[in-house]
């Protein structure tokens, strides 16, 4: 038999849209103490989950409620206005899929309130993307929740799985890690309290002698964080700290990879002296999720998350990348998760097959942005290129015989490439004389020339991996000392 699927508007908004909350006396009492503490009067505040009773100890200047129980909101007194909007319909990896709901970022809140609600998400993590969006930059949310009573204990099934399964110490850290996942370095100031009231069982209690704990199952937890101040434009002087903000909330990009890309583009913006380079990183910093959704399925053991954090640092860096469809196809064909077209990316990767990888890596994020550009002499160029591979090769065989094969196509590839797809700089006849005038000591030149520029980048990403080693070391001796306390 078919089970039918639960529906939560039609459970807590018809069915039972009259149940109320319930929550222990002790417990409302300590929840508004601590809403007393971080909250003012003079707040526009968004309620989450909202319901009869808010349990604040004041009436806020503007207090928004969403809820499923329109019967139940309209109880409330506090409520200036209410909303019906299921929580958990989403538009996974971004927000809450509620246009009525995204409408309330127009105004944004100063703080955020969700009770006894975080138990029934079956995805927090979008849902507290929606609430970053909604607050204003210094904003708090709220998330609180009562270990036992309420409707938790009316309707035990209603809660997810994943919450039923753990203790209200897990669920103090995975609450935590809703935060983390949503918007990452988003939020900050992030806290977890126990404010069980006095007469609470003894949360941690254990062995024989817990069972003669007389105390209430009323203990009341709360974890919150502070929306950071997101930057609006990149700081010259600290170009990672303004790119790291503006990547908080790029959906489908997983913090490991925002963590390996933004050092990168931070020092190609200090670094560069070319204003396009710098405008095209502003621009392109929302397609990173576009670059990666397209990487992802690359074997991360035969192109590593360093590799990869290197072509899209190549590519957002690139005046010519805006993450086209053509473009976003060629990506994939260089990379070989399509079919390479036997006119250009079938060819070209017979050519280059003995090209180190990092280099394949510089050549690729070269390439891709030429495609789809409108211009229909870099649509020749980029065919030139492709049929210039070889004979370029011949002509340093035949100057350079002691070149190895993998140095033959490192120089032939990056000569033809910069030669003949620098709009106006050179046509192929031009390239061809160009060569034919140079010596084996020039060539020769040339080569080490590059490979500095390898080694080079090679010493920088040594240092950058052992600064972050060090920064995550402080912060795991940071957590082991909080956890000791």
């Amino acid at each position: 038999d078919d089970v039918e699927e639960f529906d939560p508007v039609k459970f807590w908004g018809e069915e039972n849209g009259e149940v109320e909350t319930k929550m222990d006396a002790e417990a409302a009492e300590k929840l508004k103490e601590h809403y007393r503490y971080y909250l003012r009067d003079d707040m526009s505040v968004l309620e989450l989950g909202a319901a009869e009773e808010s349990y604040l100890p004041f009436k806020p200047a503007r207090h928004v409620g969403v809820g499923l129980s329109e019967k139940l909101m309209a109880k409330n007194p506090s409520l200036s206005d209410t909303m019906v909007v299921d929580l958990n319909v989403v538009d996974e990896g971004r927000d809450v899929d509620n246009d009525d709901f995204r409408t309330l970022a127009k105004e944004p809140f100063d703080a955020i309130i969700m009770s006894n609600t975080i138990n029934y998400l079956t995805n927090p993590r979008e849902v507290l993307r929606s609430a970053w969006y909604l607050l204003k930059p210094g904003g708090t949310m709220i998330i609180s929740w009562v270990a036992a009573g309420g409707r938790s204990a009316e309707f035990p099934d209603t809660q997810t799985k994943m919450w039923s399964k753990y203790n209200d110490d897990q669920h103090m850290w995975m609450t935590g890690s809703f935060f983390q996942f949503s918007a990452g370095e988003g939020w900050e100031q992030l806290l977890g309290f126990d404010i069980s009231p006095e007469t609470a069982k003894d949360a941690y209690a254990s062995g024989p002698l817990a069972v003669l704990d007389q105390g209430k199952t009323n203990n009341m937890y709360v974890v919150q964080a502070v929306k950071g101040y997101q930057d609006d434009k990149i700081d010259p002087e600290d170009a990672e700290k303004s790119i790291r903000s503006l990547c908080w909330m790029l959906p489908s990009v997983e913090s490991r990879d925002k963590n390996l890309v933004v050092p990168r583009l931070g020092r190609v913006y200090e670094t560069t002296g070319k204003e396009e380079v710098r405008r095209a990183i502003e621009r392109n910093i929302p397609l990173l999720p576009k670059v990666y959704e397209a990487i992802i399925k690359m074997d991360a053991f035969a192109f590593t998350f360093s590799m990869q954090a290197q072509l899209a640092t190549d590519l957002l860096c690139d005046p010519l990348f805006k993450a086209s469809e053509k473009q976003i196809i060629a990506l994939k064909e260089g990379l070989g998760l399509r079919t390479p077209g036997e006119d250009f990316w079938g060819p070209v990767g017979e050519s280059t097959a003995a090209v180190p990888v990092e280099d394949k890596i510089s050549l690729l994020g070269y390439l891709v942005p030429r495609f789809d550009t409108g211009d229909d002499a870099m649509e020749e160029a980029l065919q030139a290129f492709a049929t210039g591979l070889k004979p370029t090769y011949a002509a340093i065989r035949a100057k350079c015989p002691k070149f190895v094969e993998s140095d033959v196509q490192l120089l032939g590839s990056e000569l033809l490439a910069y030669e003949l797809l620098t709009p106006g700089r050179t046509t192929r006849e031009e390239f061809a004389i160009w060569i034919e005038a140079m010596n084996e000591e020039d060539l020769s030149e040339l080569l080490n020339i590059r490979k500095s520029y390898r080694r080079a980048a090679a010493e920088g990403l040594d240092a950058f991996v052992k600064a972050e080693e060090e920064k995550k070391a402080r912060r795991e001796a940071m957590i082991k000392k909080l956890e000791q306390q």
